[in-house]
């Protein structure tokens, strides 16, 4: 069945049920192709990402405005974004992303999570509505069946494993081990990892998964000291802040051996979660994130739009994929996701380059193709979506136990 006939059927049930559950109320609802280019989003405003919540959901509303500073999209303003949260679980993430639906929204930005955008991918991409995350690192996207309708802006951990993996080798290291949770972003960003370490020569002694959803971790970091590393990868999300106080406890904390995280351990706040009152416990750990603070002015101009915002991770990464989708509109002449998602690879590569959605826009006016360079980074989607390169930020934190960026590395993807 065509996407497009399938997002009538979608939209008009989900529709229905807005009606249902709302009564009279009047819910807005935007149609497809009314030449108002509505977004929504399901990202955590509650659960375990919490925290990545703020810079994700105040940048999408930066990107909104510099949008419509510019004069908006099709000569209209862009309407309030429809919020939905995503919390962590995999079954309210799927309602969050049926309610945003009912809306009649184009776009749907997010989850933050893989886990959870793979709870609603096929409804959104079933429904032909383009999807864009600025944070889905797990390799399992790249390949994904979904019609072409889902982005990311962010790169695989396919790209951001062989640094990781690097920045432990060159750190003299021979024997690691790793931890992951057991979700596609923690299969695939150890696997990516554990496949440069072999290939650099490394001894794995230990690669395995965990129940992220457990409530006593001492057994993973058990099994990291019984395999005898002089090196360990955790890759978590809050809960590594466990496993990183149960490595501690048992000798093996970044004072005797290298400590190394990923994307989800990157926090202001691991020190004080991991040694609360000490934090300089966690000095001399290190990891790899996707690149969030390289472009100071669009940081200067973002902590200005929001200023009590204290994290920044993939904050740039959400205004690329609101301002490609905003582009990709304009080049389209249309907001029907099932016109405009035709032009979201190209407006990133292979024409004039462009920074801003404001001097995109003037390019575009004039018949211009356009090379759209976001404040991430240069974008160059490949075929499948996702950026064709990636800059990936080494982080590590100092003696008195904070978070510095050391410097950042590229890594370009095959084609």
């Amino acid at each position: 069945m065509k996407a497009s006939i399938r997002r009538s059927a979608i939209f008009a049930s989900a529709a229905a049920l807005v009606i249902a559950v709302c009564g009279t109320t009047g819910t807005a609802q935007a149609d497809p192709g009314d030449g108002e280019l509505q977004f929504g989003y399901v990202l955590p405003e509650t659960g375990q990402l919490a925290y990545l919540g703020p810079p994700q959901i105040e940048s999408l509303k930066f990107a909104i405005q510099k949008i419509n500073d510019a004069g908006g999209v099709l000569g209209k303003p862009v309407p309030k974004v429809v919020s939905s949260d995503e919390a962590g679980q995999e079954a309210v993430a799927a309602q969050s992303a049926d309610r945003v639906l009912a809306a009649g929204v184009d776009a749907i930005i997010g989850a933050a999570a893989s886990g959870m955008s793979l709870s609603f991918i096929d409804r959104v991409t079933g429904a032909g509505v383009v999807q864009c995350s600025g944070s889905n690192t797990a390799p399992t996207f790249t390949d994904y069946e979904d019609d072409g309708f889902y982005f990311r802006t962010v790169p695989s951990d396919a790209l951001q494993g062989p640094i990781l993996a690097d920045v432990v080798r060159d750190d003299g290291h021979n024997r690691v081990a790793l931890v992951a949770r057991a979700d596609d972003y923690g299969r695939g960003l150890m696997e990516a990892t554990r496949k440069t370490l072999e290939e650099r020569g490394a001894t794995v002694t230990l690669a395995e998964t965990y129940d992220p959803k457990a409530t006593n971790f001492d057994q993973v970091a058990q099994k990291i000291e019984n395999s005898r590393p002089d090196a360990a990868v955790v890759i978590a999300f809050e809960e590594g802040s466990q496993i990183l106080q149960g490595m501690i406890e048992s000798g093996i904390g970044p004072d005797r051996i290298g400590v190394y995280g990923a994307d989800g351990l990157r926090s202001e706040e691991l020190p004080s979660l991991v040694a609360p009152g000490q934090p300089e416990r966690l000095s001399g750990m290190k990891g790899t994130a996707p690149a969030s603070a390289e472009n100071e002015q669009y940081v200067k101009d973002l902590k200005k739009f929001a200023p009590k915002l204290k994290e920044l991770q993939f904050a740039p990464q959400v205004f690329d994929c609101v301002t490609t989708i905003a582009l990709a509109a304009e080049k389209a002449k249309s907001d029907d996701p099932g016109e405009f998602v035709k032009e979201m690879n190209g407006i990133t590569k292979d024409g004039q380059k462009c920074n801003s959605f404001a001097a995109c826009k003037e390019l575009l006016a004039d018949g211009r193709d356009i090379d759209y360079d976001g404040v991430s980074g240069p974008l160059d989607f490949i075929d499948k979506g996702e950026p064709g390169q990636a800059t990936i930020e080494v982080y590590g934190y100092d003696d008195e136990g904070k978070l510095q960026t050391l410097r950042t590395e590229t890594s370009k993807a095959e084609q």
